[in-house]
């Protein structure tokens, strides 16, 4: 039986000297004693998955809202590839693959209904009183939000889980919590999920955005990843179904990029000395990166997906559409908190109207804050 002393022995013997090991993390905000089997980072999962905010991510729009069509990704299937890839990376480069799973995800638990047009409205409507962030919010939901234990609030995750989510994207020049430095890099661990979630979106997007009609093959010939597999696959099967030659094609472009990630950390860590973790943390900037030429191509295909997919108008109408329910909703339960379910009211008594009100609405799935605004708007819905 491999018990959990066993395993850390393990990470210790096999992994990097600069990945994060689960026995010298530094522990959780109310201390515990550790399970028997399982590692630290491995339980941080593990709660991760089995709590309600994960499970309302399939219900949560990543490009195209929920009724739309049950083919396209949602916030779960995004999590779950960004983990996917993420796991990948981390295993050729010998760090954590625990810690990087664990942040993976949970990277996307604080976003609201409607993608990222819900965030920008909510941010709008609280400008004077902080804003809205989902990395802030993902860091509320497992610190106060979950309510599963009887000893604690939230989850009570390792430092390290709670700094990769925090550090999500974007550290440097941040309004941070004290307990995370902001001008320190987080984990190798947390850098790979941040490229493995825009691996993921740009060509989850690309093969959303092919599904729903909203761009085609004719305009992808301008992009260079597409055309150097789009060439390989057709003289490789020339007979390949449109369906079939997508898939092969997003595949490989997933591929190089994942190689390309994996090969150009490889050579930073060498090219910076970087024998520690110490040595990720205070190096100027994040180690994980693509390559020069990677990197020009992928900017390509993310300006190509801004430019034909997020400001096709189909997608604009239904962002301002998303927008102007948030709105509605939040402004109403603002100027009358009464509105709002008792077990939402109770919390009036600890948080500010403000806060109860962002916390209840960015947890919200979509269809859900639908519902709410028939409820609330349709003189004929039963409220």
């Amino acid at each position: 039986m491999l018990l959990r002393k066993s395993f850390e022995e393990r990470e210790i013997a096999f992994l990097a000297p600069y990945a994060m090991t689960s026995r010298f993390s530094r522990g959780r905000k109310y201390p515990e004693a550790e399970h028997k089997a399982r590692s630290s980072f491995q339980r941080d999962r593990d709660r991760i998955v089995h709590c309600n905010a994960f499970r309302k991510l399939e219900y949560k729009t990543q490009v195209f809202v929920n009724h739309e069509g049950d083919y396209y990704r949602t916030r779960l299937t995004h999590t779950m590839e960004v983990s996917q890839i993420a796991r990948t990376i981390s295993r050729i480069l010998r760090i954590n693959e625990d810690l990087t799973e664990a942040i993976a995800l949970a990277h996307d638990l604080g976003h609201t209904p409607f993608g990222h047009a819900g965030e920008r409205e909510l941010n709008e409507l609280t400008q004077n009183e902080g804003g809205f962030e989902h990395n802030r919010q993902s860091l509320r939901v497992v610190d106060v939000l979950e309510e599963r234990y009887p000893d604690f609030p939230g989850l009570n995750l390792c430092w390290e889980v709670r700094e990769g989510i925090i550090k999500h994207t974007s550290y440097h020049d941040s309004p941070l919590s004290f307990e995370f430095d902001s001008l320190e890099c987080p984990t190798l661990e947390a850098q790979v999920v941040d490229i493995a979630d825009e691996i993921a979106y740009n060509n989850h997007d690309l093969d959303d955005g092919l599904a729903s009609g909203l761009i085609t093959e004719k305009q992808l010939e301008e992009l260079e990843l597409w055309k150097i597999f789009y060439n390989e696959i057709t003289k490789k099967y020339p007979e390949l179904s449109v369906e079939k030659r997508k898939y092969q094609i997003i595949k490989l472009i997933i591929n190089a990029l994942v190689e390309d990630v994996a090969a150009e950390t490889e050579k930073n860590i060498k090219k910076y000395k970087i024998k520690t973790l110490d040595g990720i943390r205070k190096h100027k900037e994040n180690v994980v990166s693509y390559s020069s030429g990677m990197k020009k191509k992928n900017i390509e295909l993310k300006n190509f997906l801004v430019s034909n997919l997020y400001n096709h108008y189909r997608v604009v109408r239904m962002t301002v559409k998303a927008q102007r329910f948030i709105r509605s909703l939040f402004e109403i339960y603002k100027s009358q908190p009464a509105q709002l379910p008792f077990r939402v009211q109770n919390k009036l008594k600890k948080e500010s109207p403000t806060q109860v009100i962002l916390d209840y609405i960015a947890g919200m799935t979509d269809r859900y804050a639908l519902e709410e605004y028939k409820k609330l708007f349709d003189p004929y819905e039963k409220v």
